[in-house]
């Protein structure tokens, strides 16, 4: 039980609304009370903390492949599908269980510095994902890995997804939440795509899936069914709960298609930009009540894990592509990292400061030469600074479910030093 006490909250409510001197109640479950004005506040009788600064809710990475943080910087040059068959999947196969949680372990704490508070995992090795991300205090949403590529079986692949779920459930643990990470429809059929679907639905689970990030990966698909959402709906896997991440090209009956199904899109423009895979519409999305949240893919294409890097992206190239400069505002793409993010993921739990969620939260220090206006200029100004000149270096503290889980830049459960080690020495194996 505890209460923050700082000069700025924002709740990322709906309106992107700033209250000032405002307090954070966290109850002994780990769960957000009061959010509010001081002066307003209810009598409150455990320990509180005065914050210089700014408190706003963890961000949600809606699509990353963090342990492949041991991946980092190889193959930098390549597009996309020149980097996975030349790079990526050869040093992928030589990864051992104890290689991915080293490398989930490195990227759940950079998230967590970077005021990431829940990530989207696609990989495999997932009991090693889940004791990483325990260890760290992070949250995540975890689709194992299915892909039909050789060394994979895919059916064995889903067959271990079924029965994790069906002994633990869709949420073994308060901090992790299971579904079903099919990778796309060029690794796998669209046999195999009706059955993993079928799968998640029948278990109320959501479905995460790479569509239409290239224009060269999905070449096969677009020749016989027009396009690769047109190809998920014919074959019922839109039917169900899912998030496409990237979705970069996609015509307007595409977009379409993701309306009436309730499809959700993770975008990642940094990965999309350095791959050279092209602008995913955003706007376009938005304007037909598409869910978007924002994803940073994995560090071995971005390179790295900083939702801070991928608003200011997100704003600049929706600008850019429709030639608007209000394309995306500094409010709509803080939103897009927060509860844009928890509503493409269907949560009402997280993303939000207010009671009842978990408290999340992310304590921005305003000392940096982004705030040298202070915290006394109009509300558009401040969300402004925010969002276009600070960024991950200013995030001082962060909570999980109440937990502070970094402390003056610092995890406090793990440590930084060894963790960086440690996957170091992976990736100086995987050189050798």
């Amino acid at each position: 039980m505890e209460r923050l006490h700082a000069e700025i909250v924002l709740p990322c409510d709906q309106t992107c609304g700033v209250l000032r001197d405002a307090v954070v109640d966290i109850d002994d479950s780990g769960r957000l009370g009061y959010v509010g004005p001081f002066a307003s506040a209810p009598r409150f009788t455990g320990p509180a903390r005065s914050l210089p600064g700014i408190l706003m809710p963890g961000m949600i990475n809606t699509h990353a492949h963090s342990p492949m943080t041991v991946l980092r910087g190889m193959g930098g040059d390549l597009p996309l599908m020149r980097w996975l068959e030349e790079i990526i999947w050869p040093a992928e196969a030589q990864l051992t269980p104890a290689d991915i949680e080293a490398g989930m372990l490195l990227g759940s704490v950079e998230m967590l510095r970077n005021g990431i508070t829940t990530s989207v995992e696609q990989y495999f090795q997932p009991e090693h994902l889940v004791r990483a991300v325990l260890a760290t205090g992070g949250r995540m949403v975890l689709g194992p890995a299915i892909v039909d590529v050789p060394g994979y079986d895919w059916r064995t692949q889903l067959d271990e997804v079924n029965a994790r779920i069906d002994v633990d459930g869709l949420r073994p643990h308060d901090r992790i939440e299971l579904a079903y990470g099919p990778h796309s429809a060029y690794t796998l059929t669209p046999e195999a795509l009706t059955t993993v679907a079928e799968a998640a639905r029948s278990r109320g689970a959501l479905l995460l899936l790479h569509v239409a990030e290239s224009l060269a990966e999905d070449m096969a698909q677009r020749a016989e069914y027009g396009s690769v959402p047109r190809l998920l709906a014919k074959i019922g896997l839109l039917a169900g709960r899912t998030m496409a991440a990237h979705s970069v090209h996609l015509s307007d009956e595409d977009i379409a298609l993701f309306a009436a199904h309730d499809v959700a899109v993770a975008h990642c423009p940094g990965s999309n930009a350095k791959l050279a895979s092209g602008i995913a519409r955003v706007p376009a999305l938005r304007a037909a009540g598409v869910r978007v949240g924002l994803g940073t893919d994995g560090p071995a294409s971005n390179d790295d894990l900083d939702l801070w890097e991928e608003m200011r992206l997100a704003a600049l190239l929706a600008r850019l592509s429709t030639m608007d400069s209000a394309a995306m505002t500094a409010a709509d793409v803080l939103l897009l990292a927060t509860r844009g993010g928890a509503a493409a993921l269907g949560r009402d739990d997280i993303g939000v400061l207010e009671p009842g969620r978990w408290a999340d939260v992310v304590h921005v220090d305003v000392s940096s030469e982004a705030f040298a206006s202070g915290l006394s200029v109009p509300n558009e100004h401040l969300l402004a600074n925010l969002v276009w000149a600070a960024g991950a270096r200013d995030v001082r503290d962060v909570w999980v479910a109440g937990e502070q889980v970094v402390a003056d830049r610092e995890p406090t459960k793990v440590d930084r030093a060894k963790v960086q080690a440690d996957a170091g020495v992976v990736t100086a194996r995987l050189r050798a």
